[in-house]
């Protein structure tokens, strides 16, 4: 666990994580270590004692529990031992990692608020946008007034910035 207050570009393919993102990791792996995995050794040995296993649809699913369950461990271990974890080093008037930033198409009207986070943080739903997407590398280092333009699919979009925080 590594603590990084700048980004840099070479840094893209780190794994990027606000302190409450990686407590909830850590959190949803000690679940998966003690309360999970006894659940599913009670299920298994439940579905061997129905008798055969072949014919058997408990134990299967069981089976195929356990598989993704200890799936997700190894993915969490792997994630908590690569993550460096994101402190506020950020300047105040500049776009970065926990930026909340409102920007506007050119010729639009509306506003879209996002705040800046790592790529395992990313939920549009809750307009948590990751650094590595086009639009958030477009907004990396910018800053109140500036206009930017980034591809995508439909073509290259422009915005200016309404607001940092």
């Amino acid at each position: 666990m590594l603590a990084y207050n700048a980004i840099t570009m070479t840094d893209a393919q780190d794994i990027f994580v606000s302190q409450e993102k990686f407590d909830d990791m850590v959190k949803e792996l000690e679940h998966l270590k003690t309360v999970r995995r006894t659940e599913i050794a009670k299920n298994l040995e439940y579905a061997r004692s129905l008798g055969d296993l072949s014919e058997n649809a408990e134990y299967q699913e069981a089976r195929d529990l356990q598989a993704a369950t200890e799936e997700r461990v190894k993915k969490l271990e792997d994630l908590i031992k690569n993550t460096k974890i994101l402190t506020d080093g950020k300047k105040k008037d500049e776009v970065g990692f926990g930026s909340k930033v409102s920007i506007k198409k050119d010729g639009g009207a509306e506003v879209h608020e996002y705040t800046i986070v790592g790529s395992e943080e990313a939920d549009m739903r809750i307009k948590k946008l990751s650094h590595m997407s086009p639009l958030g590398a477009a907004l990396m280092g910018k800053k109140k007034g500036d206009v930017f333009s980034f591809e995508t699919p439909a073509g290259k979009q422009t915005y200016s910035i309404e607001k940092v925080d």
